[in-house]
Protein backbone atom coordinates (compact mmCIF):
# COMPACT_ATOMS: atom_id res chain seq x y z
CA UNK A 1 0.00 0.00 0.00
CA UNK A 2 1.05 3.56 -0.70
CA UNK A 3 -0.51 6.84 0.37
CA UNK A 4 -1.54 9.25 -2.40
CA UNK A 5 0.98 11.93 -1.39
CA UNK A 6 3.80 9.41 -2.10
CA UNK A 7 2.71 8.67 -5.69
CA UNK A 8 5.38 9.24 -8.36
CA UNK A 9 5.33 9.03 -12.15
CA UNK A 10 6.00 5.47 -13.33
CA UNK A 11 4.33 3.74 -10.35
CA UNK A 12 1.57 1.23 -11.04
CA UNK A 13 -1.54 1.08 -8.85
CA UNK A 14 -4.79 -0.89 -8.80
CA UNK A 15 -8.07 1.00 -8.36
CA UNK A 16 -11.38 -0.89 -8.36
CA UNK A 17 -9.75 -3.91 -10.02
CA UNK A 18 -8.24 -1.87 -12.86
CA UNK A 19 -4.45 -1.51 -13.26
CA UNK A 20 -3.23 2.04 -13.91
CA UNK A 21 0.21 3.53 -14.50
CA UNK A 22 0.90 6.97 -12.98
CA UNK A 23 1.86 9.44 -15.71
CA UNK A 24 1.84 12.72 -13.74
CA UNK A 25 1.34 13.74 -10.11
CA UNK A 26 0.71 17.21 -8.68
CA UNK A 27 0.15 17.84 -4.97
CA UNK A 28 -1.83 20.86 -3.82
CA UNK A 29 -1.56 21.91 -0.18
CA UNK A 30 -4.82 22.83 1.52
CA UNK A 31 -5.37 25.94 3.63
CA UNK A 32 -6.82 26.04 7.16
CA UNK A 33 -9.47 23.29 7.51
CA UNK A 34 -9.37 22.46 3.82
CA UNK A 35 -7.33 19.34 3.18
CA UNK A 36 -4.88 19.16 0.33
CA UNK A 37 -5.42 17.25 -2.87
CA UNK A 38 -3.24 15.04 -5.06
CA UNK A 39 -4.05 15.47 -8.74
CA UNK A 40 -2.96 12.59 -10.94
CA UNK A 41 -2.93 11.54 -14.57
CA UNK A 42 -3.27 7.79 -14.91
CA UNK A 43 -3.35 5.52 -17.93
CA UNK A 44 -5.24 2.23 -17.88
CA UNK A 45 -2.65 -0.34 -18.93
CA UNK A 46 -5.21 -2.57 -20.67
CA UNK A 47 -7.32 -0.03 -22.56
CA UNK A 48 -4.82 2.85 -22.90
CA UNK A 49 -7.43 5.34 -21.63
CA UNK A 50 -6.31 8.39 -19.68
CA UNK A 51 -7.99 9.23 -16.37
CA UNK A 52 -7.37 12.23 -14.10
CA UNK A 53 -8.60 11.39 -10.59
CA UNK A 54 -7.95 13.46 -7.45
CA UNK A 55 -7.08 11.85 -4.13
CA UNK A 56 -6.84 13.01 -0.53
CA UNK A 57 -3.13 13.11 0.49
CA UNK A 58 -3.55 10.34 3.12
CA UNK A 59 -5.73 8.08 0.94
CA UNK A 60 -4.30 4.56 0.74
CA UNK A 61 -3.84 2.97 -2.70
CA UNK A 62 -2.69 -0.49 -3.74
CA UNK A 63 0.76 -0.29 -5.32
CA UNK A 64 1.73 -3.12 -7.68
CA UNK A 65 5.23 -4.47 -8.19
CA UNK A 66 6.36 -4.88 -11.78
CA UNK A 67 8.93 -7.13 -13.34
CA UNK A 68 11.19 -5.30 -15.79
CA UNK A 69 12.96 -7.20 -18.58
CA UNK A 70 15.25 -5.94 -21.32
CA UNK A 71 13.63 -6.83 -24.65
CA UNK A 72 14.75 -6.35 -28.25
CA UNK A 73 12.23 -4.96 -30.73
CA UNK A 74 11.97 -7.21 -33.80
CA UNK A 75 9.11 -6.03 -36.04
CA UNK A 76 5.60 -4.60 -36.21
CA UNK A 77 2.67 -6.35 -37.86
CA UNK A 78 -0.45 -4.20 -37.95
CA UNK A 79 -1.13 -3.07 -34.39
CA UNK A 80 1.01 -5.83 -32.86
CA UNK A 81 4.65 -5.20 -31.98
CA UNK A 82 6.94 -8.18 -31.49
CA UNK A 83 9.76 -8.15 -28.92
CA UNK A 84 12.32 -10.83 -28.08
CA UNK A 85 14.13 -11.54 -24.85
CA UNK A 86 17.83 -11.66 -25.91
CA UNK A 87 18.90 -14.23 -23.31
CA UNK A 88 16.14 -16.83 -23.92
CA UNK A 89 14.93 -15.84 -27.44
CA UNK A 90 11.36 -15.91 -26.07
CA UNK A 91 9.12 -13.67 -28.20
CA UNK A 92 6.12 -11.69 -27.02
CA UNK A 93 3.56 -9.62 -28.89
CA UNK A 94 2.65 -6.23 -27.46
CA UNK A 95 -0.46 -4.26 -28.54
CA UNK A 96 0.26 -0.79 -29.93
CA UNK A 97 -2.01 0.84 -27.33
CA UNK A 98 0.50 -0.13 -24.63
CA UNK A 99 3.36 1.57 -26.50
CA UNK A 100 1.46 4.75 -27.34
CA UNK A 101 2.74 7.40 -29.74
CA UNK A 102 6.36 6.62 -28.83
CA UNK A 103 6.17 3.40 -30.90
CA UNK A 104 7.06 5.46 -33.98
CA UNK A 105 10.62 5.70 -32.63
CA UNK A 106 11.14 1.93 -32.41
CA UNK A 107 13.78 0.59 -34.78
CA UNK A 108 14.41 -3.15 -35.35
CA UNK A 109 17.19 -4.30 -33.03
CA UNK A 110 16.52 -1.54 -30.47
CA UNK A 111 16.60 -2.76 -26.86
CA UNK A 112 14.45 -1.26 -24.13
CA UNK A 113 12.96 -2.31 -20.80
CA UNK A 114 9.46 -3.79 -20.97
CA UNK A 115 7.42 -3.89 -17.75
CA UNK A 116 5.34 -6.98 -16.90
CA UNK A 117 2.55 -7.49 -14.38
CA UNK A 118 1.41 -11.06 -13.72
CA UNK A 119 3.28 -12.23 -16.82
CA UNK A 120 1.61 -9.73 -19.15
CA UNK A 121 3.45 -6.81 -20.80
CA UNK A 122 1.85 -3.56 -19.64
CA UNK A 123 4.33 -0.88 -20.74
CA UNK A 124 7.66 -0.15 -22.35
CA UNK A 125 10.15 2.36 -20.97
CA UNK A 126 11.28 4.63 -23.78
CA UNK A 127 14.23 7.00 -23.54
CA UNK A 128 13.26 10.64 -22.99
CA UNK A 129 14.88 11.71 -26.28
CA UNK A 130 15.14 9.69 -29.50
CA UNK A 131 16.85 10.33 -32.82
CA UNK A 132 15.04 10.17 -36.15
CA UNK A 133 15.95 11.11 -39.72
CA UNK A 134 14.09 13.92 -41.51
CA UNK A 135 12.28 12.49 -44.56
CA UNK A 136 10.72 15.70 -45.97
CA UNK A 137 11.01 19.38 -45.23
CA UNK A 138 11.57 22.65 -47.06
CA UNK A 139 15.10 23.47 -48.21
CA UNK A 140 17.35 24.75 -45.45
CA UNK A 141 17.68 28.49 -45.06
CA UNK A 142 19.79 30.51 -42.71
CA UNK A 143 17.53 33.21 -41.38
CA UNK A 144 18.59 35.97 -39.03
CA UNK A 145 15.61 35.11 -36.83
CA UNK A 146 16.31 32.59 -34.05
CA UNK A 147 12.66 31.75 -33.55
CA UNK A 148 11.84 30.73 -37.13
CA UNK A 149 10.52 27.17 -37.54
CA UNK A 150 9.25 25.00 -40.38
CA UNK A 151 7.32 21.75 -40.66
CA UNK A 152 9.28 18.51 -41.17
CA UNK A 153 8.12 14.91 -41.57
CA UNK A 154 10.38 12.27 -40.02
CA UNK A 155 10.97 8.79 -41.46
CA UNK A 156 8.63 7.37 -38.79
CA UNK A 157 5.79 9.58 -40.10
CA UNK A 158 5.81 12.02 -37.17
CA UNK A 159 5.45 15.70 -38.13
CA UNK A 160 7.56 18.09 -36.03
CA UNK A 161 8.53 21.74 -36.14
CA UNK A 162 12.27 22.19 -36.74
CA UNK A 163 14.55 25.23 -37.14
CA UNK A 164 15.01 26.60 -40.65
CA UNK A 165 18.59 25.25 -40.98
CA UNK A 166 17.52 21.57 -40.85
CA UNK A 167 17.66 19.81 -44.24
CA UNK A 168 16.05 16.57 -45.50
CA UNK A 169 18.18 13.54 -44.58
CA UNK A 170 19.54 15.07 -41.36
CA UNK A 171 19.04 13.39 -38.00
CA UNK A 172 17.21 15.29 -35.28
CA UNK A 173 16.64 14.55 -31.60
CA UNK A 174 12.98 14.61 -30.53
CA UNK A 175 11.34 14.53 -27.07
CA UNK A 176 9.49 11.19 -27.10
CA UNK A 177 6.62 12.30 -24.81
CA UNK A 178 5.80 15.61 -26.51
CA UNK A 179 7.04 14.96 -30.06
CA UNK A 180 8.97 18.26 -30.03
CA UNK A 181 12.32 18.98 -31.63
CA UNK A 182 15.18 19.12 -29.10
CA UNK A 183 18.33 19.53 -31.18
CA UNK A 184 20.20 18.40 -34.27
CA UNK A 185 21.47 14.80 -34.10
CA UNK A 186 24.92 14.26 -32.58
CA UNK A 187 26.64 13.17 -35.83
CA UNK A 188 25.12 16.17 -37.65
CA UNK A 189 26.49 18.62 -35.07
CA UNK A 190 30.03 17.20 -35.33
CA UNK A 191 29.97 17.56 -39.11
CA UNK A 192 28.82 21.18 -39.02
CA UNK A 193 31.24 22.19 -36.24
Amino acid sequence: MVIASELRAGMVIRIEGQVHKVVEVESKVGAAKMGGVVKTKLINVRSGRMWEPHFRPQERLEELQLERRMMEFLYADGDTWTFMRPDTFEQIEVPGTILGAARGFLQPGMELPVEFFEGEAISAVFPEVAEARVARTASPSHSQRDSAWKEAVLENGLAVRVPLFIAPGETVRVDVKTGRYVERGRAERKRSA
